[in-house]
């Protein structure tokens, strides 16, 4: 576990910006337009064959109809008749309505496809769900928690590109899953694209090889720091007790040994909890294990650190990638002296290492100033 997170302060907590970007900016590839099949294998689409807004949407036997038809135009949107799969009022409540209603570019119209077959909208991180888990004529379609179930699983159009980065994230999942060979499923591709809607500006920042470097050094960094994705939570447990600061106001209301390292960046400490929870608008330290749950928590939690914190350097982690630091900066504010300067260059050398195979897999230069 590195050591910035232990003198972290709650004044670190800076206010985010909500919502997924517009996708306007990104370049759409081909149109693709075909059926989506789901449980026996049905099809989803408009019920009644209707296109008027408000419309809602279920499964019902392929039958070629229009309203059947649904196109991929790339840049993160599900269309059919003109009009997009839309979750109703950008709900994010178990069983809320997905219906069609006129393209407008926000985020309850944006969908991930993931290489499971999930459909998640990253606004509120659920997945497309068939009601009741049924596979009836007329079942109607809504957002659910994401389990894996039959019902939440969905086939594209042959030969579609479905929306596998929305946001235009530099790295594609193809990417992420070479960058990752071995990760633990929790740290879940469509959780990353998620969490990245709290902080607009990481991996958005500059020229296109500027984004990819970003992505390629905060993604080194949490290599580094999961064992290549594949740990959660912090392996010696005999530290748990540790983390707890009585010192501060708000103690540790779950329990002393409750701060141990979780996600990305191996969180620990109640004040760091406390901060980063403000932050995101999360009660982490009532409720730390959501770091350890929940995908998505944990993926912000490492962004809010690369986005806000200075750690043990001068600058934050995306300061550094975006005005020409380097990457080797990057480390100074993960781990300081407990690295840098001498202090333990294999370290340094294995966070180099994975950054510039990162680069290699993104196609773009490593850059200079790569170790600190």
């Amino acid at each position: 576990m590195s050591s910035r997170l232990r003198v972290l302060s709650a004044a670190l907590a800076l206010a985010v910006t909500g919502g997924l970007l517009a996708l306007s900016g990104q370049a759409a590839s081909a149109a693709v337009t075909g059926q989506i099949t789901g449980l026996a294998g049905k099809c989803i689409g408009s019920a009644g064959g209707n296109t008027a807004n408000g419309t809602a949407i279920d499964l019902y036997s392929c039958v070629g109809g229009a309203t059947q038809q649904w196109t991929f135009p790339g840049d993160g949107t599900i269309r059919t008749a003109g009009k997009c799969l839309d979750v109703a009022s950008a709900g994010t409540a178990d069983g809320t309505k997905v219906q069609l209603w006129d393209c407008n570019g926000s985020a309850a119209q944006q969908w991930v496809y993931s290489s499971a077959r999930d459909l998640v909208n990253p606004n509120a991180n659920k997945c497309l769900d068939l009601a009741g888990n049924s596979s009836a004529d007329f079942t109607l379609a809504q957002i659910w928690t994401c389990t894996g179930g039959a019902n939440q699983k969905w086939n594209a159009p042959t030969g579609s590109t479905p929306p596998t980065n929305p946001g235009g994230f530099v790295v594609t999942e193809a990417q992420f899953n070479q960058m990752f060979p071995s990760r633990n499923g929790f740290y879940s591709y469509s959780g990353l694209v998620t969490a990245m809607g709290a902080y607009g500006q990481f991996a958005k920042t500059g020229s296109d090889t500027v984004r990819k470097q970003e992505a390629a050094a905060f993604l080194a960094n949490v290599n580094h720091e999961t064992g290549g994705l594949r740990y959660i939570v912090e392996i010696n447990t005999a530290n748990y007790p540790h983390y707890c600061d009585w010192g501060q106001p708000y103690g540790c209301p779950a329990g002393q040994a409750a701060y141990y390292g979780r996600g990305p960046i191996q969180l620990s400490w109640n004040f760091n909890y406390k901060a980063a929870g403000d932050a995101l608008g999360i009660d982490l330290l009532g409720n730390p294990w959501l770091v350890q749950n929940d995908a998505a928590v944990a993926w912000k939690t490492g962004l809010w650190f690369w986005m806000t914190s200075t750690g043990a350097g001068s600058m934050t982690g995306h300061n550094a990638m975006v005005n020409g630091a380097g990457f080797g900066q990057t480390i100074r504010t993960i781990n300081g002296s407990l690295e840098c300067n001498g202090a333990n260059p294999g370290q340094v050398q294995s966070r180099v290492d994975a950054y510039n195979r990162f680069t290699q897999i993104l196609g773009v230069p490593a850059g200079t100033n790569l170790y600190c």
